[in-house]
């Protein structure tokens, strides 16, 4: 079996490629439905500059192949797909650590702007009664949630989120779920369509601030309203944006750090000796392997989270460049594109 995917690099560059599909007794072939675009992919998009790299990995499909060892999902399964997963039989996994798995099952190289993905069967997890379009938050809200439970934000809390982009609106969506008082968000600028749309989002969704850091001066805002810092800072922003997460943080509190660059600015500097001071608690998050589909897509399927708000650009594979093209210059109110090979 063959499908048509997409690979890409810096510059825009997409490469649509012929690739071939030879499960094994425990693989699965499924039919893409819908695949959301990552910030990763518009990293990889705008900054990698190495062999083009595998697009796509948040994906809702249908199982249309299973090995004969595969006892969990049956052809026609809607699933949505786990792009990295643990293998459940490691020392970490058998002693209750699966976060530390390291011997992972992943999508074996196939983008998820697809037609077909080949994954181990482990990698699954069968919903129904929701669109593969909102089906496909999944995977990036399973993200946020990892976010939100690593930052342990007090109820009635503080938390101030740096990033306007899905992950950051959807970590700030889940806070004021979990009980937050104050939710804050920042973001870099209003000059975009994309940017502004994303803005808005925050407001609606309920965050108690929106700064934009371009125009306005984000510690003194929030220090405005928490003289003594907040209780937690969560940066799904580029790392570069880390610094100020140490200015506004309360004694005693603690910052979380899962934004990423690939443009080489991924140091900031640090004071190691007030941080002790301050007995600041740094967290990093790393969603892989994946953990927490289950819950995503109850949020999701609950309304908790409104899918339909964050899923607002469907495109196809003619489409493909000129709608990643758009995310990168940020000429759409795009808060997530969905990629659709077959609609």
């Amino acid at each position: 079996m063959k499908t048509r995917s997409f690979f890409g690099k810096k510059y825009l560059s997409l490469d649509l490629r012929e690739l071939t599909l030879e499960p094994g007794p425990a693989d699965v072939i499924v039919k893409v439905h819908a695949c959301g675009v990552c910030g990763t992919d518009l990293n990889f998009l705008r900054d990698w500059e190495e062999e083009a790299m595998p697009l796509g990995h948040e994906i809702a499909g249908e199982v249309v192949f299973c090995g004969p060892s595969v006892r969990n999902v049956k052809e026609g399964d809607m699933v949505t797909v786990e792009d990295c997963s643990m293998c459940g039989s490691c020392p970490d996994c058998k002693s209750g650590h699966p976060e530390f798995c390291r011997n992972l099952h992943t999508l074996n190289g196939f983008p998820g702007m697809g037609e077909y993905v080949m994954v181990n069967c482990g990698n699954l997890n069968v919903y129904t009664g929701l669109d593969p379009l909102h089906a496909c938050l999944t995977e990036p809200l399973a993200v946020a949630l990892a976010a939100v439970n690593k930052a342990d934000i007090p109820v009635n809390g503080s938390v101030m989120i740096f990033g306007t982009g899905p992950i950051g609106l959807l970590t700030a969506a889940l806070a004021k779920h979990r009980g937050a008082g104050f939710v804050g968000i920042s973001g870099r600028s209003a000059d975009t369509v994309m940017n502004r749309a994303r803005l808005a989002l925050a407001e609606k969704i309920g965050c108690d601030l929106v700064v934009t850091t371009q125009t306005q001066d984000l510690v003194g805002e929030v220090k405005k309203l928490y003289p003594a810092g907040v209780d937690r800072v969560i940066v799904t922003s580029p790392p570069a944006s880390a610094v100020d997460a140490f200015e506004i943080i309360r004694f005693g509190g603690a910052i979380s750090l899962l934004g990423l660059s690939f443009k080489g600015d991924c140091v900031i500097p640090l004071d190691v000796n007030a941080a002790i001071f301050n007995k600041t608690a740094i967290n990093t998050v790393f969603a892989e392997p994946a953990i927490g589909f289950g819950t995503a897509t109850e949020l999701i399927k609950r309304g908790v989270i409104d899918a339909s708000l964050f899923q607002t650009h469907a495109f196809g594979p003619d489409q493909a460049q000129e709608v990643l093209k758009a995310n990168l210059m940020g000429t759409l109110p795009i808060i997530k594109s969905v990629f659709m090979p077959f609609a």
